[in-house]
């Protein structure tokens, strides 16, 4: 059975950070539809006074951020001691876990496109040791299909692997699409699916979506996309449901109230990083 659009959302321009512009697509109100994936920003400007100002240090518990840069750089530091940039078509996953800090800088570059997942941990994962991972190029395979480019920045692709998820199963496809081409994407069943409209209109289960929508996907064994009479690009994203109660304040996600308050208490008395690098 085919899969076809469930939801759509456009999402809403707004500041983070110490001042940086983007479009906050998913987030609070879409967590139970798009279960695992807690957040999305888009991120997408030719202007760097949009984003210089970056995310000073900044605390996070319970989940992962998995930063894809397809234009631009982006440099991280972390309290575990770690520094790197990654640059044009690179990934940062950071795994949260029981409490990491980090800082996220946007250097200037001609354009600044890509996006943040924010991916839920498990119950029994919220308190793991934190971790820093980096994605490069040489890393992501590009597999090149009949007019479409699949760039595997993680998981598994028709039996050929990428970067695998710890925590939880996660497919992600960056899918470049040359004018009226298309791709037919094999899924089990009962996975989490969902897509991002990163550049261009795209088919997408037979619906035209516009360009910056993520679209959630009804339960089915197969999806195509299929672009216009124009190149697209569009990010493909499977996981499966965790089906648990969310928690959410600011930068922490935990399943319940008295969870989250232990995270903020353990912020004020200073026992939130049990790690820590001092700089």
């Amino acid at each position: 059975m085919e899969r076809k659009i469930k939801q759509k959302v456009r999402g809403f321009k707004t500041q983070d950070g110490a001042g940086v512009n983007l479009v906050r697509v998913l987030g609070i109100g879409t967590v139970q539809e798009y279960d695992p994936i807690l957040m999305l920003d888009s991120f997408d400007s030719i202007n760097p006074d949009d984003y210089t100002a970056g995310f000073p240090m900044h605390p996070h518990r319970g989940i992962e951020t998995v930063s894809y840069v397809f234009r631009g750089s982006m440099t991280h530091k972390d309290s575990l001691g770690n520094q790197e940039t990654i640059t044009d078509g690179e990934v940062q996953w950071m795994t949260a876990g029981s409490g990491i800090l980090h800082e996220e800088k946007l250097p200037p570059s001609d354009r600044l496109l890509g996006v943040q997942l924010w991916l839920n941990l498990p119950a029994k994962d919220k308190m793991t040791s934190p971790a820093y991972h980096s994605i490069k190029k040489s890393d992501i395979e590009e597999i090149s299909l009949e007019n479409v480019k699949l760039r595997l920045l993680a998981g598994e692709y028709e039996g050929r692997k990428g970067y695998q998820s710890k925590y939880l199963p996660l497919d992600y496809y960056d899918l470049h699409l040359d004018q009226n081409a298309s791709i037919i994407l094999n899924t089990e069943n009962e996975r989490s699916v969902m897509a991002f409209t990163l550049l261009g209109e795209a088919y997408i289960g037979g619906e035209l979506i516009e360009e910056k929508t993520a679209v959630k996907l009804t339960t089915g064994d197969s999806v195509e996309i299929k672009a216009t009479d124009k190149n697209a690009q569009v990010l493909f994203i499977s996981s499966t449901r965790l089906n648990e109660p969310i928690a959410w304040g600011g930068p922490i996600v935990m399943n319940t109230k008295e969870e989250l308050d232990k995270a903020f208490d353990d912020l004020d008395n200073g026992t939130f990083i049990q790690n820590k690098i001092s700089y």
